[in-house]
């Protein structure tokens, strides 16, 4: 089932050069820092002292998630799926570490679970984007859907975990109530 999986995916490569293109820039991280960039100066404008709370928050997290599936990866020790299959269409190359998880899809996880917990409406746009980024890297051969969706899980629960312990601990609250004081004695 795995190999039907990986292959009705990533069988789709190389018949479009756009969708190529496309697919492979997701997996660049330079593709979210503008529309990354946009949603905090609209989060800046809104709540400044929370946008840069959570900001550092969110840093925090996927410096904490890429580690963890670093480590897992090596801990794991499954191959890419070009190291295990024939005739994979690799956009992207095979890659040099092991495959389970994907950071990609497990760092963009930890991000939406958080921003989730934090402000439910924001999973129209950021679950979406998980799941398209996700579907990339079997697209491009990078990974098999298991190590996407493992990946998912483990995200998931990094990101939803942090969002529980800054709402559990106030530190939002905390923040904003400073932020006031001080745009108070400011005026």
């Amino acid at each position: 089932m795995e190999e039907t999986l990986f292959r009705a995916i990533n069988g789709l490569a190389g018949h479009s050069a756009w969708l190529d293109s496309l697919m492979l820039a997701l997996g660049h991280w330079s593709s979210l820092l503008i529309p990354g960039a946009v949603l905090f100066a609209y989060w800046a404008w809104v709540k400044r002292w929370e946008a840069l709370a959570g900001a550092g928050t969110l840093t925090v997290i996927v410096l904490m998630a890429d580690f963890i599936g670093a480590q897992a990866k090596h801990l794991v020790g499954r191959a890419r799926p070009c190291r295990v299959f024939e005739h994979v269409n690799q956009v992207a190359g095979c890659g040099g570490t092991f495959s389970f998880p994907s950071n990609h899809a497990m760092n963009t996880a930890s991000v939406a679970a958080f921003l989730q917990v934090l402000y439910p409406a924001t999973g129209w746009i950021s679950w979406p984007l998980v799941a398209l980024i996700g579907f990339a890297r079997v697209y491009v051969g990078a990974h098999f859907v298991t190590d996407v969706l493992g990946a998912w899980i483990m995200g998931g629960i990094i990101g939803a975990g942090a969002g529980w312990l800054v709402l559990r601990s106030g530190v939002f609250t905390t923040v904003m109530k400073r932020a006031a004081r001080g745009a108070r004695r400011e005026a």
